[in-house]
């Protein structure tokens, strides 16, 4: 489901750790270090992932959409799979701000399972996209004997499918707006039943939602 928050951090902590090995010279390190005027590190590392955040949304703040909204959009049923499970959460660290909110979907014999996960990236729409959603940023067509993984426009936004033919296991994910993701993971079901269960998120509601939280 949803890259780990974690991904994001580490992405940029590389970023921000490669562009600052750039910029110093070996020869003024230790003048630097015993000035002891600087920020410390982390210190300088949360400014810093607030800063690269605000870049990526031209200098925008962005207050991520109520998860108890994205919540709302979760149908109930996905044919005859029964919502077991449905949560919401925001997560905040370093200036960063994320809220999403996921479903779980099972047939009482318990053999087909889906689940469903909606996320408004906030802050680090743009950043995200390229860490954490390498398909956002080329297109794919492949295809094995297992079976195949390609990247399509769904409603005018970029997704991305995968499926095993063997596991009859799938994979969907939609980048909507350049600023919310939905995945849906499913296991023993094929990829029609996984693209009808997408059909069933109102993803034009997720698109009227683009310009809330986003600083003028």
């Amino acid at each position: 489901m949803i890259k780990n928050f974690l991904v994001i951090s580490l992405f940029t902590f590389f970023l921000i750790l490669g562009c600052g090995e750039n910029k110093q010279n070996p020869e003024n390190q230790t003048s630097n270090t015993e000035s002891g005027n600087k920020k410390g590190d982390l210190e300088n590392f949360a400014e810093n992932m607030k800063n690269l955040s605000e870049s990526f949304n031209e200098g925008k703040k962005v207050t991520p959409v109520d998860f108890r909204e994205l919540k709302a959009l979760l149908p109930e049923n996905i044919a005859n799979l029964k919502r077991t499970n449905a949560s919401g959460e925001k997560s905040s660290a370093m200036g960063i701000n994320i809220s999403k909110a996921e479903a779980d979907y099972n047939d009482e014999q318990g053999n087909k399972s889906i689940d469903v996960e909606i996320t408004d990236l906030g802050s680090v729409s743009g950043l995200t996209a390229f860490a954490a959603y390498g398909w956002y940023m080329a297109d794919i067509d492949k295809e094995t004997e297992n079976g195949y993984e390609k990247t399509f426009l769904y409603k005018g936004n970029k997704a991305f499918e995968k499926y095993n033919n063997s596991s009859q296991n799938g994979e969907i994910s939609v980048l909507v707006a350049k600023r919310f993701i939905v995945e849906l993971n499913g296991n023993n079901v094929t990829m029609n039943e996984l693209k009808a269960a997408l059909d069933m998120i109102d993803v034009g509601k997720l698109e009227s939602m683009k310009d809330i939280g986003v600083e003028k």
